[in-house]
C-alpha cells in the first residue's frame, strides 16, 4: 500500500537522487571509460562517435553502460511489479500520485547494494579501475542508475526525472514563459542537485578520488531514509 509524502519532502528526495546520479556520471566519465551511467541518450551518441572513429574500446564501454542500465530498469520494474501485485491481492489498488509505494524502500535498498559494490571495487582498484574491473564496475554503476530511474517513475513525480533531465530543463524553461503555469521548486531543485553532485564529484576526482563513489551512495541512502521515515511518521 502506498503512503502519501508531503510535496516538499518528495522534492528533497528527488534532489538527493539527482545529486547521486550527477556524481555517478562524473565518476564514470572520468574513470570508467568516458561514458555515462544514467544518460543513455548521451551514451548512444558516444556509441555513434565510436563507430565513426573505429574505437572498439569506446564502443564496448558504451555497450556495457547501456546494458547495465537496461538491466537495472528491468530489475527495478520487476521488484515494483512483484510487490504491487502482492499488495493489490490483499487490498484495493490506490490511485497513482506522489506516494511512497510499499516496495520503494526495497527498490532503493537494491540500488544501495549495487553502489556499495561500486565503492568496494573502486577501493580495490586504487580508485583507477582498468581492464575487466573497469567494465564490471561500470556495469554495476549503470545498473544502479537504471534501478533508480525505474523507482522514480513509480514515485509519480510527473515530468521530473532524476537521471535524464533534458525534459525537466525543457519543462522549466517553458514554464518561465508561461505565466499561468506555476514553476515551483522541484524542477530547478533537481537541476541544482545534478550540478552539485557533478561539481563535488569533479573536485573529489582531483583531490580525493577514493571518496568519489561515496557521493552516490550517500545521496541514495539519505533519500531512502527520508522517504521511509516520512512514511512511518504519518
Amino acid at each position: 500500500m502506498s503512503k502519501a509524502i508531503p510535496p516538499r519532502t518528495m522534492t528533497v528526495i528527488a534532489v538527493l537522487l539527482t545529486f547521486a546520479s550527477g556524481a555517478s556520471d562524473v565518476t564514470s566519465f572520468t574513470r570508467l571509460g568516458n561514458v555515462f551511467t544514467s544518460v543513455m541518450t548521451g551514451n548512444i551518441t558516444v556509441f555513434g562517435l565510436s563507430l565513426a572513429r573505429g574505437s572498439a574500446s569506446l564502443a564496448l564501454h558504451t555497450a556495457v553502460a547501456v546494458a547495465g542500465y537496461v538491466t537495472g530498469v528491468a530489475a527495478g520494474t520487476l521488484i515494483g511489479r512483484y510487490r504491487m501485485d502482492r499488495v493489490v491481492a490483499k487490498s484495493p489498488a490506490e490511485p497513482a500520485g506522489e506516494n511512497w509505494p510499499a516496495h520503494m524502500t526495497l527498490t532503493l535498498a537494491a540500488e544501495l547494494t549495487l553502489l556499495a559494490g561500486v565503492l568496494a571495487g573502486w577501493e580495490a582498484t586504487g580508485s583507477r579501475p582498468a581492464g575487466w574491473a573497469q567494465y564490471v564496475i561500470l556495469a554495476v554503476a549503470a545498473c544502479a542508475m537504471g534501478i533508480q530511474s525505474a523507482a522514480v517513475v513509480q514515485l509519480g513525480l510527473g515530468n521530473v526525472s532524476t537521471t535524464y533531465l533534458t525534459g525537466t530543463l525543457t519543462g522549466l524553461v517553458s514554464a518561465v514563459f508561461r505565466p499561468e503555469e506555476e514553476i515551483g521548486w522541484r524542477r530547478p531543485g533537481v537541476l541544482a542537485g545534478l550540478l552539485a553532485g557533478a561539481s563535488l564529484a569533479g573536485v573529489l576526482v582531483a583531490k580525493a578520488a577514493w571518496a568519489v563513489p561515496c557521493l552516490p551512495l550517500l545521496g541514495v541512502a539519505a533519500a531512502t531514509v527520508l522517504g521511509t521515515r516520512s512514511v512511518n511518521s504519518r
